[in-house]
């Protein structure tokens, strides 16, 4: 499954989607396949901006690479000058990887997730639903920590199997924005593999490709609607464009991903 750091949060590849998203167990590459070692990846205090860096058609800065499995192709990100600002453009050819920030814990009350983006190819047999099908041109993770002693047996005896196959550790929780074929907006869906990954649709279907999309979120409010309880402390944010269930290809781009402290009303 995706590979992260200390908060490895994407419980992929052996896992998730079965081509798999979800912050889980396994160590991160660079592109030229190195192994890094995850747990000594300096933990950051902000998300590194696209829009920031020069367009240079190369990865940004602050950002680590992670596969999904060594056996999987990898989806090409690469910095671009679109429509008069640096963005992060995804080009996915039957493949699954993405993007990871290990973050300083921050608390998740009144923290606000917001990013743009935009997708361009439909991808017709994706259905997040179902784990043979599980594709989708654009995801968001944010990874949180909690209190693991407390989840049932089957889902302890999950995080241990993750631990063993890749040496990391699963984050306690994972949220998942997506963008769906086939799901309603607002559905939460539970990973097939494990209930500690919940995939909420922020855009369905195929009728608004080609324009941009802003979204916003109140991570402890959908936490909360997700899990059922207060959300632990925020670890990390990765990306994702996968068809590697799907065996298609698609191209998305990615705007500013940010994080916001709100004041409560």
């Amino acid at each position: 499954m995706l590979k992260f750091l200390t908060l490895s949060f994407i419980l992929c590849s052996a896992f998730a989607l079965g081509g798999c998203a979800g912050f889980g167990g396994d160590s991160v590459q660079n592109e030229s396949g190195q192994t890094l070692n995850l747990d000594q990846l300096p933990a950051q205090d902000e998300l590194p901006k696209f829009s920031a860096e020069t367009a240079r058609n190369g990865m940004p800065n602050g950002w680590n690479f992670y596969r999904i499995a060594p056996y999987k192709k990898n989806t090409v990100y690469r910095l671009e000058n679109y429509q008069g600002k640096t963005v992060l453009s995804a080009n996915s050819k039957t493949s699954a990887s993405g993007l990871a920030v290990k973050l300083r814990p921050r608390s998740a009350n009144n923290l606000w997730l917001k990013w743009d983006w935009k997708a361009l190819g439909a991808m017709p047999n994706a259905d997040n639903t179902q784990g043979l099908h599980d594709d989708a041109p654009l995801r968001i993770m944010v990874a949180f920590d909690g209190n693991k002693s407390k989840l049932p047996l089957k889902e302890k005896m999950t995080f241990e199997l993750a631990n063993l196959l890749s040496g990391q550790e699963m984050p306690y929780a994972t949220l998942m924005y997506i963008w769906s074929g086939k799901s309603p907006i607002d559905t939460i869906i539970t990973n097939t593999h494990t209930s500690r990954i919940k995939m909420i649709v922020v855009d369905s279907g195929w009728d608004n490709l080609g324009q941009w999309h802003h979204h916003q979120r109140d991570l402890a409010a959908d936490y909360k609607r997700a899990y059922g309880e207060a959300p632990g402390e925020v670890i990390g944010i990765a990306l994702l464009t996968d068809t590697d269930n799907t065996k298609s290809e698609t191209r998305a781009f990615y705007g500013d991903i940010e994080l916001v402290r709100k004041s409560p009303k």
